[in-house]
């Protein structure tokens, strides 16, 4: 008896060998994607949120099967907030890894660096930045996308705004970065349109420490308002300068603008700033009948549960931009061509966190004015301004 549980056993180990050997040899290939983020350098508070979603998306995608069977896996390179390091990470994600989809960079200037090597590649590339010029002129722009708002449409946001409270003269200052020329350039293309009149233009490096000149020259222009346009530190300098001075006008921000860590190192004098953002910062306060309240509300439970941190509005760019790959996978299959045509002409009325995506062969971001809400810092939170 003994012996024949004996034998049962090693028959049993031999057919679970086999079977496991049949298995591994007929598993599928995971889908590779790689993910270009500042997760260090001076852009790291936009890189750590979106390296953090990918990791957390990555597992939940798997968790539950993968995609058509097929694992997930984003292979993440750190650009250190750097063009040329992004350059070479995109060039090893594309020669070493092969990758479908490249995710990234976090920003304009590294994005605009990467859109002939993407094109000759022939590889679809979905940015986490902001400028206009990464997706347009569509024509040149063929294999490029992104899923943050346009400047333009931020643009059109706050001066929608400050029409509505009377104000059409406006001082502005920006940073000397692809961020800050995108929206100088459209601050002056919309001002027109909406009857401003920009009275003052001033302008900061990444490195300045203090911008009291230029905000002293706008206080004294006759300006109704000031509009910094940057991301980073230079966004908290701005704030700390236009209280200590006392200036008597609203400050607004750009869409940069966008995480709670700006908010607790400006302190006390974030209170009152207004800049149009993302519904994802502002979750909890829209109607739960919205189409992105649901999503919204679970991407931040979960990426807070996971890191003990929000995620802001930059985690939410990196978490659109795999959840449209993820889809162009599992409906058009890991072909390179049929990915960029899904996203072009598939993603429409899309809920996402920058907004209800709309793509189009005329559009590669396929978000406008209506995706923000205007915002202001009230008691150290967001507040929906009415």
């Amino acid at each position: 008896m003994k012996k024949v549980r004996k034998n049962f056993l090693v028959v049993c180990v031999v057919v679970l060998s086999i079977f496991l050997m049949f298995v591994n040899a007929y598993a599928k290939e995971p889908y590779k994607i790689g993910a270009l983020f500042a997760v260090t350098g001076a852009a790291s508070f936009l890189g750590e949120p979106e390296k953090n979603t990918a990791i957390m998306l990555q597992e939940q995608i798997n968790k539950d099967g993968g995609i058509n069977g097929h694992p997930l896996e984003i292979i993440i390179e750190d650009t250190k907030s750097d063009e040329t390091q992004a350059v070479l990470s995109a060039k090893k994600l594309l020669e070493k890894d092969n990758v479908l989809v490249i995710i990234g960079p976090s920003t304009t200037g590294e994005s605009m660096a990467l859109v002939p090597i993407m094109n000759n590649a022939k590889t679809p590339l979905i940015s986490c930045a902001a400028g206009a010029p990464i997706t347009q002129p569509v024509k040149e722009r063929y294999w490029i996308f992104k899923t943050p708002q346009y400047d333009l449409s931020a643009v059109e946001a706050i001066y929608t705004y400050m029409k509505n409270k009377g104000i059409d003269k406006v001082g502005i200052i920006t940073i000397s970065t692809g961020f800050g020329d995108a929206g100088k350039k459209a601050l002056h293309e919309m001002a027109p349109k909406y009857g401003i009149t920009i009275v003052s233009d001033e302008r900061y490096g990444p490195k300045d420490s203090d911008m009291t000149t230029q905000l002293t020259k706008i206080k004294a222009s006759g300006a109704q308002a000031v509009i910094n346009w940057s991301v980073g530190p230079g966004q908290v300098i701005v704030t700390k300068n236009w209280q200590a001075l006392k200036m008597g006008i609203p400050l607004y921000q750009s869409h940069g603008w966008g995480s709670k860590k700006n908010i607790e190192l400006a302190g006390k004098a974030a209170e009152g700033v207004i800049a149009p953002l993302g519904r994802l910062v502002v979750w909890d306060k829209i109607p739960d009948k919205h189409p992105q309240k649901a999503l919204l509300k679970k991407y931040t439970q979960d990426y807070e549960a996971r890191y003990k941190s929000e995620p802001g509005t930059f985690g939410g760019h990196a978490y659109d931009s795999i959840m449209m790959v993820a889809e162009a996978l599992k409906k058009a299959g890991p072909d390179k061509k049929m990915i960029r045509d899904y996203l072009e002409t598939k993603i429409q009325k899309w809920p996402g966190t920058g907004g209800i995506f709309n793509m189009s062969p005329g559009d590669h971001c396929g978000l406008d004015k209506d995706a923000f809400e205007m915002v202001v810092v009230n008691n150290g939170d967001w507040e929906i301004l009415k």
